[in-house]
């Protein structure tokens, strides 16, 4: 039941314009605070793919995509609803998302077992440097400006220091106030930096992203139309699940590069921005293989490679699971649970599709204000249940400003997020390793596995920024041409 209602209603979010998986899943992390560990973890999982598919849905109807996810579907999936051929548009998007989602799930089973037994290593110094590795994926997910992202993150890790010092127990920048003496609790935070800013957002554009569109049903491609496109479906799960690896990449870029690639060698490249299935296969598979490859760090080394895999990680803790390179060991029951869910949330997401594609039309009709309302309602109860503290409720106000002004300047939201989940587990890991090497932090150089793991995050650093800036130089020419 948690995995179908998850991918149901990340299926809806991810269809309307102007939410996204992280709006989805700051919406339903609050309601899951009284389910077992495995139902809710489950039913995030749910919405993290099923958010992905959904934005296809308004992309190929609309030509407004869902999430940027899916900005490369409109490429060709729109032209086809013009020819008429939204049916088959829609079943060419939701049969190649399954394909790309099970191919990551089997590529996620074989290589997170294998990392984990590697992680077994790791000492309280090694954990430090992976986690400093992990901060690396801030300059990814910065955008335009690596300095703003920065400031974002060190915002985030110093917002993670109120509280409980983890050492020595004494209170902390509580600034005399109680409530802050427990820590600023991560849902509050969540929800109010994404769902309650994203509301402030569109009210202070005025945005009504939210449009008419007749009703569609979803046609399947029949096998034969399948011959001569399956490898190209491959390369991109493949290339989806590579991209999906790297820190502070995501499935946007994803998408993006695997529908340049196919464009570059498909054989029916001429069509493509005509209305070429193989655009969209191009661009759908590779988007959601993202999702099952993200995890692979999450699950095996506890590190987050992206604002959406940094709530998960979230939640876990909120749970009572520590997360971090023996989650794997002692938790071995939930992460085979998240293989096996990963694979059901595919084959549930396959069949939902099909009424929610005939709903989409009455979604999209409803009133830019009640949808608003229902979402600011939703936001707040969820965050006031959690721990009963209505303290809570004041948090994520304060944090809907803080995200709102920063959207406005053009800060990126997600190195907050990350450095907000990481911080602790960085400053524990690494004054734990002072006090083992009696306060001599040149003493941490002498592990090698230390230098190996700060010379990787170096190297993805380089790799990720330059591989950021040729998709976004990429994106906006593409976009200049569209126009």
């Amino acid at each position: 039941m948690a995995i179908v209602l998850g991918t149901f209603v990340g299926i809806v979010i991810g269809g309307l314009p102007g939410l996204g998986s992280v709006v989805g899943i700051s919406i339903c992390l609050p309601l899951t605070f009284g389910m077992e560990a495995n139902s809710a973890i489950f039913l995030l999982l749910g919405v993290y793919c099923g958010s992905i598919y959904g934005g296809s849905i308004s992309a190929i109807l609309i030509n407004t995509p869902g999430t940027p996810q899916s900005a490369a579907t409109l490429f060709d999936g729109y032209p086809m609803t013009e020819k008429g051929e939204a049916g088959m548009a829609l079943g060419w998007s939701a049969m190649s998302s399954v394909a790309g989602g099970l191919i990551s799930c089997a590529i996620l089973i074989l290589a997170a077992p294998q990392l984990a037994a590697f992680s077994v290593r790791f000492g309280s110094i090694e954990v430090f440097a992976l986690i400093l590795m992990a901060l690396t994926s801030i300059a990814a997910v910065s955008g335009d400006s690596i300095v703003k992202g920065m400031a974002a993150g060190l915002i985030g890790i110093s917002i993670s220091f109120v509280g409980v010092d983890p050492i020595t127990g004494t209170p902390r920048f509580d600034f005399g106030i109680t409530a802050l003496e427990a820590g600023l609790n991560l849902i509050a935070v969540v929800v109010g930096l994404f769902a309650l800013s994203e509301v402030l957002e569109r009210a202070s554009n005025n945005k009504n992203a939210i449009a008419f569109v007749r009703s569609a049903r979803i046609k399947l491609p029949k096998l034969r139309e399948w011959r001569g496109r399956i490898g190209g479906l491959l390369r991109s799960s493949v290339l989806g699940s590579v991209v999906g690896f790297l820190p502070g990449t995501g499935a946007a870029p994803a998408a993006f590069m695997s529908y340049a690639v196919a464009k570059n060698v498909a054989p029916t490249r001429k069509n493509f921005g005509k209305g070429e299935p193989d655009g969209i296969i191009a661009a759908e598979s590779s988007n959601n293989a993202v999702t099952g490859a993200a995890l692979i760090p999450t699950l095996a080394l506890g590190v987050p490679g992206d604002v959406v895999t940094a709530i998960l990680l979230g939640s876990f803790v909120v749970h009572g699971i520590t997360p971090g390179v023996r989650l794997m060991t002692d938790h071995q029951d939930l992460v085979m649970g998240i293989f096996a869910a990963l694979i059901v949330i595919n084959i549930v997401m396959l069949l939902l599709a099909f009424p929610v594609v005939r709903l989409f039309g009455i979604l999209l009709r409803v009133k830019e204000r009640f949808f608003i309302a229902g979402v600011v309602s939703l936001s707040l109860i969820g965050t006031a249940s959690v721990r009963g503290n209505p303290f809570d409720v004041f948090v994520a106000t304060i944090f809907g400003l803080l995200g709102f002004l920063l959207r406005r300047f053009n800060f990126p939201l997600s190195p907050l997020v990350i450095g907000l989940v990481l911080g602790p587990q960085l400053e524990t890991s690494f004054r734990r390793g002072l006090l083992l090497k009696h306060g001599d932090f040149m003493a941490f150089f002498n592990h090698s596995l230390l230098a190996t793991i700060l010379f990787v995050g170096a190297l993805t650093l380089l790799v990720v920024s330059f591989l950021t800036r040729w998709l976004l130089e990429g994106r906006n020419s593409r976009g200049d041409q569209k126009q």
